[in-house]
């Protein structure tokens, strides 16, 4: 049989039964299968072992209306070397949650691109039907393909927060907002009342996220006195601005932007804490090059993709789920920010 997949048909005339009871026994419902006498289903179980049969995914999926294969569609690169710490934790949750229910894994990388080089999930090639529903990853989504998947009939859950894309979308998020807010709380508890915040105020919803919890933050004491929503300047200009605007602790929404004005602030013989704190929006894997411990919160990615994946399988299962979900993100201490003016 060696360069050809084995038919039912073919099962049952070594197994001695009707081809019936194969494609019962394979494809049929469990009510259905118990039907089966327990002789006729183990000499077909049997030719199944025996040859390594593997059933047809798009056969099944017409006997039994799913496959159990979700597939997972990233708008960055899945593995790329720059990012491998963001993109791993998903991975990981949305792997663990798939084999605990016997789900398979297909992963896309064959999206069409628009004009701009961006991935569409919609498009030629498209391989989507092959799974029973789909997980979705990336810092920014393509609002037409949202409204196409809340408009249809593909089964979806969103990893991250996603606003209305002509209806509610289906997510498993974290909550940035709120984790921010806390972080603000904890530097005015510490004496700060002035702020500068490096990085951008919108765009993805987790970008926009962090921007209003900070300015909740700031709602309840303290002042904006720096904004630089696009970060270019070099560590030391940029120290300098943070001085001038009178800021005592500066807010990165990226640790890429962090590091190097850390380590500038050192080599001004400024002191971290103490002449200047540093909070960063959001945990990272990768350690940065000093072995500084950045005051930040621990964003539960592992957690949010196995979630995602679990109410995934719901859907798909006919169970309940919860349709939107925030998880929160513990804060950690870190070493950056402390008391103004802080004697060590």
């Amino acid at each position: 049989m060696a360069g050809r997949r084995l038919t039912q048909k073919e099962i049952a005339k070594r197994a001695g039964v009707s081809q019936a009871s194969v494609s019962i026994v394979l494809n049929g419902a469990e009510r259905d299968r118990k039907r089966i006498p327990d002789e006729t289903r183990k000499r077909i179980q049997k030719v199944i072992n025996e040859t390594g049969y593997v059933a047809d995914p798009i056969a099944r999926r017409m006997a039994k209306g799913r496959n159990n294969i979700l597939g997972v569609f990233t708008y960055e690169p899945a593995f790329p070397r720059a990012q491998a710490d963001f993109f791993a934790p998903f991975l990981f949750g949305i792997e663990a949650a798939a084999q605990e229910q016997g789900y398979d894994l297909l992963l896309m990388t064959s999206a069409e691109r628009d004009a701009s080089g961006a991935k569409r999930i919609f498009g030629e090639p498209n391989r989507m039907r092959i799974a029973d529903g789909c997980l979705l990853l990336g810092r920014k989504f393509d609002s037409r393909d949202l409204a196409q998947l809340v408009q249809g009939d593909f089964d979806y859950m969103a990893i991250g927060r996603r606003d209305e894309a002509g209806g509610p979308v289906d997510y498993v998020g974290a909550d940035y907002a709120e984790a921010t807010r806390a972080l603000v709380e904890r530097a005015r508890g510490l004496g700060h009342s002035r702020f500068a915040y490096v990085g951008q105020d919108g765009g993805a919803e987790s970008i926009a996220d962090r921007w209003t919890g900070f300015n909740a933050g700031l709602a309840e004491g303290g002042n904006l006195a720096l904004h630089l929503p696009e970060v270019g300047l070099p560590a030391e200009r940029l120290i300098e601005e943070v001085r001038a605007s009178g800021a005592s602790v500066v807010f990165f929404i990226e640790l890429a932007d962090a590091i190097p004005f850390k380590r500038a602030v050192t080599a001004a013989g400024l002191r971290v804490p103490g002449d200047l704190s540093i909070v960063v929006l959001g945990s990272h894997v990768r350690p940065d090059d000093t072995g500084t411990r950045f005051a930040t919160y621990a964003i539960p990615r592992e957690e949010m993709a196995r979630r995602a994946a679990t109410a995934l399988i719901a859907r798909l299962e006919g169970r309940d789920y919860e349709t939107q979900t925030l998880l929160s993100c513990d804060l950690i201490e870190g070493e950056t920010l402390g008391p103004i003016n802080e004697r060590v």
